[in-house]
């Protein structure tokens, strides 16, 4: 009896299938590849694809990077940020240039904004409130700096 494929053959090419993904949302190049690849497209259909996405279509790393962040700035820190966008394959140049555009300040409004709004659902004394939100805050990939200002800004909103 013949073995079969664990990849069923894919249909249509891989430039039609990686256009398919780009319309849906933005992908790293790493992504684009992982995904057609599980699709059952031959490599060197998929470097022929992915370099025709980039040159024709504008696929680039730094700008899915730079959306990105843009995108998940409001809810999260620069380290998280930075761990999701590696997880996708993004270089670790292009994700820092990428977190260039997220400034400190910005930072410190977002996750105050953030705070604001545990410390509205949350019940507790103030400093045993303070730790966890701070805990809550810094899973969210805000820094320590960043973590105890928003949590002060937050009490002194809450105390006025």
């Amino acid at each position: 009896m013949p073995r079969r494929s664990s990849k069923p053959a894919p249909t249509g090419s891989a430039l039609d299938a990686g256009l398919r993904l780009l319309a849906r949302r933005d992908h790293s190049r790493a992504e684009l590849k992982r995904k057609l690849s599980r699709r059952g497209h031959p490599d060197e259909a998929l470097e022929v694809a992915i370099r025709q996405i980039a040159e024709s279509y504008g696929q680039d790393d730094l700008k899915f990077a730079r959306s990105y962040v843009r995108m998940r700035a409001l809810t999260r820190g620069p380290l998280a940020i930075s761990a999701e966008l590696s997880a996708r394959g993004v270089d670790r140049h292009k994700i820092e240039a990428a977190l260039a555009t997220y400034p400190e300040p910005e930072q410190l409004r977002n996750a105050t904004r953030i705070a604001v709004r545990m410390y509205a659902r949350i019940r507790g004394g103030e400093s045993d409130l303070a730790g966890r939100i701070g805990a809550r805050l810094a899973r969210r990939g805000f820094s320590t700096s960043i973590v105890r200002a928003a949590c002060r800004a937050a009490l002194d909103d809450l105390n006025d």
